[in-house]
């Protein structure tokens, strides 16, 4: 094995990682199980003062 040959495997193999990162990333994110944690921490911004210690907009 030369050195390109080398590199094309690595190559190949970095972009198989890279798409099991990425759809386990996704499968993480869509789980029904991290549904109210994530709404939860889309409506930080709209909680009233006092509540997790934050200052609210409006």
């Amino acid at each position: 094995m030369d050195l390109a040959n080398i590199m094309e495997l690595v190559r190949s193999l970095w972009v198989v990682w890279l798409a099991l990162l990425f759809g386990g990333i996704v499968f993480w994110a869509f789980r029904p199980k991290n549904k109210k944690r994530f709404e939860d921490d889309a409506m930080i911004i709209f909680k009233k003062n006092g509540e997790n210690g934050g200052n609210a907009h409006g």
